[in-house]
């Protein structure tokens, strides 16, 4: 589990509630993935560079869409109970660069990433 050790990355993402902004901040960090954080700085899941470029270059394109809009309700997410070979099972079926590792509150405590 690669933890969210960026301090670039860990103090901005509360930040970037925009995904215009969220692009800037991931190419800056060099980072293809950003977690999403709620109101309350509980993690509803990930964004990938992928996402934020097909909204940014799609017909609903807007400068108002946050982040969660991206996500729905709830992006996917694993528990630290999750057995490595479930989660890598997980993200190879639902074809995912990275899964966020979060606590029984909603905190993240990491990102799981398949090895390329």
């Amino acid at each position: 589990m690669r933890r969210p050790e960026n301090h670039l990355i860990r103090k901005l993402t509360h930040l970037c509630r925009r995904y215009v902004v969220a692009l800037a901040v991931m190419a800056g960090a060099r980072a293809g993935h950003l977690l999403v954080r709620d109101e309350d700085g509980l993690c509803t899941g990930l964004v990938t560079q992928a996402q934020l470029a097909a909204i940014r270059d799609s017909a609903a394109y807007t400068d108002q869409v946050r982040l969660r809009d991206l996500l729905g309700a709830r992006g996917p997410v694993t528990s630290p109970m999750t057995a490595m070979a479930e989660a890598e099972r997980a993200m190879r079926y639902r074809r995912l660069a990275g899964l966020p590792v979060v606590d029984e509150q909603g905190s993240a405590l990491g990102i799981l990433a398949l090895a390329r």
